[in-house]
């Protein structure tokens, strides 16, 4: 997810044609002015990304990312080591086509350790930074891309290690339609008129409030990302939801059916106090921006904001994952007879109604809201009423 700031993302679907195309251009040679063709520029896809941008990128597609603003580009990311593509083992294992990464960002700790050994065994400690290029045969990579050695041997071996963050000399020319051409044809694709594997969209955008699937105007609100709206969560089997609560405001108490829960905060601070299976407070602290916290399936959470501004998002490990809430409008005591909530908690007819009807917003709640000024009146009214029985 985009954190903050805007670029340019493309991803390389294996097989997939190259659908942003140049025209071919003519050019003169020698004195005789003979005309030769020279092919336009073609790669595949490219996206403008924003802040509040969910990019979903199935295992193994090559991507790179372009900073093209004013400011710095964040992101946060989230790999899903347990998904069923990851057939080898529960290792992340990142490579890079270019540059030279640092060793330490490398994939999981058997993978390296392994890579490691082999390493000392040839000698050759120090290829271990570089791209996945280097350990080729120079003269069986410059037969395969029909190059020379000498090229070969530079995509192979840097002049200066650059890591994966690189500085382009000049501005980064790609083929590109308007923002609002791209998100024009992108609305169709997830309409289902023209989507295909290769056209596949990847992103979506949570940050837009036009697009709260839950909103109160003095509570905050909720934007969701699933396999409804970005359908490449199917296959990924991940969504994400970002949240946005005001001072005070209680994010309903809920378990996640389905699916566990990442919680990165983005922005300010607030309180979150997590419930195991067993009744039993497994965290309550105050987490703040740059923290993240996970949320077991089936464990009850609960979030209030502290600061003016609350702000987070939580991966799912689900693409179209589930939330039942304790309390609110749609919540399970709001579904249950009066009854059986009485008999459960040995509580008054009463008390059984305002546990069950006092809270009439659905899942934001804001501080001192109607409900809340709603069930202090009523406890009010009810403490009279049992002062007047006494006497």
């Amino acid at each position: 997810m985009v954190n903050s700031g805007s670029g340019i993302h493309g991803a390389v679907f294996p097989g997939c044609p190259e659908t942003f195309q140049e025209e071919s251009q003519s050019r003169s040679q020698g004195s005789r002015s003979e005309r030769s063709q020279q092919s336009g520029e073609q790669h595949q896809k490219v996206r403008p990304i924003q802040e509040g941008d969910v990019i979903a990128l199935p295992a193994g597609v090559a991507h790179w990312i372009y900073n093209n603003g004013q400011s710095k580009l964040v992101l946060v990311a989230l790999a899903d080591v347990g998904n069923s593509e990851n057939q080898l083992d529960q290792y992340l294992r990142n490579f890079v086509l270019g540059g030279s990464p640092q060793q330490e960002i490398q994939g999981g700790g058997q993978s390296r350790s392994r890579s490691q050994s082999q390493s000392s065994r040839r000698g050759q400690q120090g290829q271990q930074s570089n791209n996945i290029l280097s350990a080729f045969d120079e003269e069986i990579l410059a037969q395969s891309f029909n190059i020379d050695t000498q090229l070969a041997r530079r995509l192979q071996k840097e002049k200066r290690q650059r890591g994966i963050i690189v500085r382009v000399q000049e501005d980064l020319e790609v083929l590109s339609p308007h923002r609002q051409e791209q998100e024009e044809r992108e609305r169709r694709q997830r309409n289902g008129l023209e989507e295909t594997f290769c056209t596949m969209t990847l992103k979506y955008n949570i940050n837009d409030p036009s697009r709260a699937d839950v909103y109160n105007p003095r509570g905050g609100r909720v934007s969701s990302v699933n396999a409804l709206n970005l359908p490449i969560l199917r296959f990924l089997q991940l969504s994400a939801k970002k949240g946005v609560l005001h001072r005070d405001a209680i994010l309903a108490p809920h378990w996640n059916v389905n699916a566990h829960s990442i919680v990165y905060i983005t922005r300010g601070n607030g309180r979150i106090q997590i419930v195991s299976e067993n009744g039993e407070s497994v965290f309550d602290e105050e987490i703040r921006e740059g923290q993240l916290v996970v949320v077991p399936q089936n464990f009850a959470v609960v979030k209030r904001a502290s600061s003016d501004k609350f702000e987070w998002v939580s991966f799912k490990t689900n693409g179209l994952s589930q939330t039942s809430q304790l309390a609110g409008r749609v919540s399970v005591f709001r579904a249950l007879p009066l009854d059986v909530i009485r008999n459960s908690f040995d509580i008054s007819r009463e008390d059984a109604r305002r546990l069950k009807e006092s809270r009439s917003e659905t899942t934001i709640f804001a501080p001192g809201s109607s409900s809340q000024r709603k069930s202090q009146s009523e406890r009010e009214r009810q403490r009279e009423r049992e002062e007047r029985e006494i006497h």
